[in-house]
């Protein structure tokens, strides 16, 4: 009897199914986990971090991994009996993010090409198998991720601050990742990533109930993602120029390898219209270009935007240029993927709707708060930055104003992009010739 279960080919089958279905999670975690460990470990190392004491250097890398993935790192220090220390930071590093979720969305749809429809059941399992592992993978990083940082000090109190300090009581801020959130908000990105990997590729298979969709809403996510990319890849091209024109490698490497997303995508909402409010104060600032930490070292909160930008450099002009020329060329590449009997009107509307979450998007990922103060004996502010204590710099977009001029650009944009693309020959459009056979002499 027992011979013959286990000879069962129809579970033999099952068994080996379900072997190549752990297997094909397993190898999207692993690849997109250590894209994002090389990428953090390369961009830290070209920002000096690999000097840091007390073999902290992979913990930093486990920290910014955890980051990327909107995981929760919280950060806190004190200073002996006599001071305290306090810091916040709220960032992703998007480079690393990106990384991640080319490689492992690439690697999940592998498995799912060439096929037309695909169950419910078998997507919910794939997706689960790799979540599962996903949270094994978030769990290590988030117990690596911890680690306590001496704080050096520049004393403006002429050493009376280092004797009532001492050495056991020099400032220390240590950050840890919190397990649970880091779980949580790990995988609410990985369930974003594969929805969004879904949308787009083409190749990809939906449930039956989900077919219809995807006429009105792949072309519009593929235009979007395409867009983004293109912006990343201008980025690039720029910060390769500014590294063999200007020198500056290591730094012009590490906003590569970390931030780069960051300001290609600020970068593209600003050439739509959008402004940011910040500021940067203290002995640090935003690992950016020059002009940008121009435009937010003031005492208050300060405004950037293309008119900001071009009053400290006139080259910022280009962004609206960039903006002019690639926007519209999403809308074509949206009406192109789209059936031909798709009217100009309804592709404004499908581009305003993928553009307008689109910025929405990028509102809620790119925007920056870092805080670090020293309060001694209970006096000043924690994150009073005079005297060389503690620092703040912060960004975050006008939200309403970037949304607001978002839909404009994509209803102008969608309607263009239908316009030009009706001279294009796109799938399901019949030739006129074709269309009907011609008619030939009557048999005889």
């Amino acid at each position: 009897m027992s011979q013959r279960k286990f000879s069962d080919p129809a579970r033999a089958t099952r068994a080996t199914s379900a072997v190549r279905l752990w297997r094909d999670a397993l190898v999207a975690v692993l690849a997109g986990l250590a894209a994002m460990v090389v990428t953090a470990a390369l961009g830290l190392w070209a920002a000096g971090a690999a000097d840091l004491p007390q073999g902290a250097f992979p913990r930093v890398v486990a920290a910014v991994v955890v980051m990327a993935v909107g995981g929760s790192v919280g950060i806190a220090g004190g200073a002996g009996e006599l001071a305290q220390t306090r810091a916040d930071l709220s960032v992703l590093p998007l480079s690393v993010t990106l990384a991640g979720a080319l490689v492992t969305a690439t690697l999940f749809l592998r498995p799912l090409r060439h096929r037309a429809v695909a169950g419910t059941r078998e997507l919910a399992g794939r997706a689960g198998r790799l979540a599962a592992l996903w949270v094994i993978g978030l769990v290590v990083l988030s117990l690596l991720a911890r680690f306590t940082f001496t704080i050096p000090l520049e004393d403006p109190t002429g050493g009376l601050l280092d004797d009532l300090l001492g050495e056991d009581g020099a400032p220390k801020v240590g950050f840890r990742a919190d397990i649970a959130l880091t779980i949580l908000f790990g995988l609410l990105w990985l369930a974003g990533l594969l929805f969004v990997a879904l949308l787009v590729s083409r190749k990809a298979p939906l449930p039956a109930r989900l077919v219809r969709f995807q006429e009105p809403v792949r072309p519009a996510a593929f235009a979007m993602v395409a867009l983004l990319l293109a912006y990343v890849a201008l980025g690039l091209l720029l910060a390769l120029v500014v590294v063999v024109t200007h020198g500056h490698k290591a730094e012009t490497f590490a906003v590569i390898l970390l931030g780069l997303p960051n300001l290609a995508w600020i970068a593209l909402m600003l050439g739509l219209g959008a402004s940011w409010e910040g500021k940067v104060d203290g002995p640090f600032g935003l690992p950016m270009p020059q002009v940008l930490d121009e435009v937010l070292r003031t005492k208050d909160i300060s405004t950037l935007s293309l008119g900001t930008l071009t009053e400290h450099d006139g080259r910022a002009w280009w962004l609206l240029v960039a903006a002019v020329l690639l926007v519209p060329a999403a809308a074509f590449l949206m009406a192109v993927r789209s059936p031909a009997r798709m009217r100009h009107w309804q592709h404004a509307v499908h581009m305003a709707v993928a553009l307008t979450l689109t910025v929405l998007m990028i509102c809620l990922v790119a925007r920056v708060s870092a805080r670090l103060g020293l309060s001694l004996l209970g006096l000043g502010d924690l994150f009073d930055a005079g005297g060389g204590l503690g620092g703040e710099v912060s960004l975050r977009p006008r939200l309403w104003t970037a949304l607001g001029f978002a839909v404009l650009w994509g209803l102008v944009a969608g309607f263009l992009g239908g316009l030009l693309a009706s001279r294009v020959r796109r799938r399901g459009e019949v030739p006129p010739r074709a269309a009907r056979p011609a008619a030939g002499p009557p048999p005889t």
